[in-house]
């Protein structure tokens, strides 16, 4: 028989800990509200189905980014290259991000896109799903570009880069 798992600390932050272990990409995603371009740095977002061609962002009730998100809204998901930290820092608002970078949009589909990044996705909220104190958004796809260039990773609680 297998001892049940201990936390020798509090359980939130070795969960968080433990989950550090998968890397993943690095994304900001935006929308337009009131005719100016709002951004988010997620790391939740993944794909869900090729067709149709579906994609899910995570993204916590207490963003600024949360009520913005509807059934309807067109986003965007930008793939961050790997020369991108300061930006992905801008778009946390992490402690003592740097306040003078200043982020380049390009449009597609009226949505705006993080200039230079090595992947773009448009999709619209088709669907919001209650994931404790996240909010999972379900994006239909609209439209898709990407560059063979290395992306910003994510692990261990810290930015990390491809080697090849």
């Amino acid at each position: 028989m297998t001892d049940p798992p201990t936390y020798p600390t509090d359980p939130k932050a070795e969960f968080r800990r433990t989950l550090g272990r998968f890397a993943t990409g690095v994304a900001v995603i935006t929308l337009t509200s009131d005719g100016e371009p709002h951004g988010m740095t997620v790391n939740a977002f993944m794909s869900v189905s090729l067709e149709p061609p579906l994609v899910v962002v995570s993204v916590a009730e207490r963003a600024r980014m949360h009520p913005m998100l509807n059934k309807g809204v067109m986003f965007g998901v930008s793939v961050l290259h790997e020369r991108q930290q300061l930006l992905s820092e801008y778009f946390a608002r992490l402690p003592g991000f740097d306040q003078t970078v200043e982020p380049e949009f390009a449009y597609v589909l009226d949505t705006p896109m993080v200039a230079g990044a090595v992947a773009h996705l448009v999709a619209k909220v088709v669907e919001a799903y209650w994931g404790g104190d996240h909010t999972l958004f379900l994006g239909e796809v609209h439209y898709t570009r990407w560059e063979d260039s290395p992306p910003l990773l994510f692990y261990g609680g810290q930015y990390q880069r491809l080697f090849q």
